[in-house]
């Protein structure tokens, strides 16, 4: 008998009502053996580490329901990061029906910000950012407040997400050796262009997790360590020959990645 696949669920309350809804979906799956482990009062960054930590050994699929945004984001970067699938069942929902009622929704723990001007801008900023994610829609990066670049698996989205979350427009252009950025990115003010750069040996166990997030072979070129210092070297020279700011994000939490790159902006 196969091994049962793990479905990890995260709440910051009881998870009883998410749990529903992943059992519902579970029910389209019924030849596939799962078990579903819920994480209830999840509110504090230690237990969600503790989860992920369960959850990375498990290979799980991560499910979680928390209203508290910044919480939230934690866990979205927090898989990404350790190639774990995963999907946030509430924040859609609360900012979709926020627009639509034209006013923040009440949870506890932890509240939406109000709706104000600066609510909506926010709402906005993250809608821009979602729809410029991975070199999409070039022809609006001068509409951006920031540019990221960098090479695969550098947190150009999850960098681009948490700004936004924060009020800024971003947009991430991917580098990729061998084939020119778009026009675009060099019409955008080199004041609002920041090139991501990483430790090699790191980028290699995010790029060969996410390999076999995906049932490939880890060992791939897009994971082989010369192919990765190689592309590394010729984004640094590409940085290099533009006015640009460059930020290493290795090993550090994206607020604080956020922070440097808000610093070297001059935007904070």
């Amino acid at each position: 008998m196969p091994a049962a696949q793990p479905v990890y669920l995260l709440s910051d309350a009881t998870g009883e009502t998410a749990e529903k809804i992943v059992m519902a979906a579970l029910t389209q799956f019924r030849e596939k053996t799962v078990r579903v482990k819920r994480f209830s009062n999840v509110r504090g960054k230690n237990q969600v580490y503790e989860a992920l930590d369960e959850a990375l050994q498990r290979r799980a699929f991560v499910v979680y329901t928390i209203v508290n945004r910044e919480l939230a984001q934690l866990v979205h970067d927090e898989c990404d990061a350790l190639g774990l699938p995963c999907l946030d069942l509430i924040t859609p929902l609360l900012l979709k029906f926020a627009e639509f009622f034209g006013r923040s929704p009440r949870q506890t723990p932890g509240l939406l910000h109000g709706v104000d001007e600066e609510y909506f801008r926010r709402i906005e900023a993250l809608e821009f950012s979602v729809k410029h994610d991975d070199g999409q829609e070039v022809r609006n990066l001068l509409k951006a407040d920031i540019v990221l670049v960098g090479v695969s698996r550098t947190s150009k989205t999850p960098l681009s997400i948490y700004l936004a979350h924060r009020g800024w427009k971003v947009a991430n252009v991917p580098l990729v050796k061998g084939i020119d950025p778009p026009e675009e990115l060099f019409q955008v003010d080199s004041g609002r262009v920041a090139g991501l750069v990483i430790d090699p040996q790191r980028l290699l166990e995010l790029r060969a997790a996410r390999l076999r997030n995906l049932g490939q072979d880890p060992r791939a070129a897009y994971a082989d360590y010369e192919e990765i210092e190689e592309e590394l070297r010729f984004a640094r020279n590409f940085f290099r020959r533009h006015p640009w700011v460059m930020v290493d994000v290795s090993g550090k939490a994206v607020e604080e990645t956020a922070n440097e790159v808000l610093v070297k902006l001059k935007l904070k």
